[in-house]
């Protein structure tokens, strides 16, 4: 026989605390990432303690916007207000994580990523009430964050590539490399002009992103990169046998229209001794695991709001960015893989990477 659990008045005090402090947290986000789009964070990390007025006139914005939003950071901790003088300062231990400079530690670009989103709220709703899915040309300010997100590109250089026995000498020999699903492709890009007797394809459908790989690439004058548009539903039958070298794979593989195809496909390009690298959301896949991740609302929620819509919207699985390891070597084994070895570094605590081989 059921019974009706009895109200308790803490449990219910202290939810309605923690729904608070999330909506103080959120009114932050959002004005976190207002700072780093608008450059105030980089702007006040170069200049003395100002007032409104003067910080305004340093980034060319208008005072009384710029004041409430000072408002806004004085009031979550993020800059410090002095009330003799009324002036205002980013100390020097915050702006090591909200300015540009930083470069991979700049967390101002994980503001980005939510409050891009959150733009595509009705257009999920909507898919929550009617099924479907969602374009990813309905994402382009979302790729503009993922561009700017430098923690994947660090980590890749300073911890994952002395990780794989001669893979530095191979690139600086010459290889061929091939990124599936490589977005705007910032990794490719970099590596491209770092090894130059290399050669670096790019794959992606959005046309958007491809535009803006392509911009990139012909600003910088790199010749040894290419980029395509292009559906890889049918990569398992139109990919050349043994053609690459590397094989990459960043965030990608669970917004497919179908995974299993495409590492499919990616098995029958990669040449007998290559290496697969797969970069994935750092998840098991097993919710009453995953939901003690320190960054699981965020992942749940960028999945929930972009991973798993585009992946419907192609009549796909929807596996979700959150679909984890245990899946991860189910379906790399079902290709064809025989071996995979996952590392995890303290520069990309989202992700995990996927070292495999045939």
């Amino acid at each position: 026989m059921e019974t009706t659990a009895q109200f308790d008045p803490a449990k219910a005090e202290q939810f309605a605390g923690n729904l608070a402090d999330a909506f103080n947290k959120a009114s932050l986000t959002m004005m976190i990432s207002l700072g780093h789009r608008s450059g105030l964070f980089d702007s006040l990390a170069e200049n003395h303690p100002s007032t409104s007025s003067q910080i305004a006139q340093a980034a060319n914005l208008h005072e009384r916007y710029v004041r409430e939003w000072l408002g806004a950071m004085v009031a979550g901790g993020v800059i410090e207000f002095e009330t003799t003088n009324g002036t205002y300062r980013l100390p020097a231990e915050h702006a090591a994580f909200l300015t540009r400079k930083a470069g991979p530690e700049n967390y101002a670009v994980f503001a980005e990523f939510i409050f891009s989103l959150a733009a595509n709220g009705d257009q999920v709703l909507d898919c929550m009430k009617n099924g479907g899915g969602i374009s990813y040309d309905a994402y382009h300010r979302f790729y503009h964050a993922m561009d700017e997100d430098q923690s994947i590109i660090g980590t890749f250089f300073q911890q994952l590539l002395p990780s794989i026995p001669d893979l530095t000498a191979k690139l600086h020999q010459g290889i061929s490399v091939l990124d599936a699903g490589c977005g705007t492709g910032g990794l490719l890009l970099r590596l491209a002009s770092e090894f130059t007797n290399s050669h670096f394809t790019g794959i992606d459908l959005t046309e958007f992103a491809i535009n803006m790989a392509r911009s990139q690439a012909e600003k910088s004058g790199l010749a040894n990169v290419e980029f395509i548009c292009k559906d890889l539903t049918e990569f398992h039958s139109e990919a050349i046998e043994n053609r690459y070298d590397l094989v990459m794979s960043i965030d990608a593989i669970h917004d497919q229209k179908s995974p299993m195809n495409v590492l499919r496909g990616i098995y029958k390009t990669l040449k007998p001794d290559g290496t697969y690298l797969m970069v994935d959301i750092n998840g098991s896949g097993h919710l009453h695991q995953d939901k003690d991740n320190p960054f699981a609302q965020l992942l749940y929620a960028i999945s929930c709001m972009h991973c798993v819509p585009v992946s419907l919207g192609q009549g796909g699985e929807g596996l979700g960015a959150m679909w984890g390891e245990t899946r991860i070597r189910d379906y790399t084994r079902e290709a064809g893989f025989s071996s995979i070895t996952p590392y995890q570094f303290q520069s990309d605590p989202l992700n995990t990477y996927f070292i495999i081989g045939k």
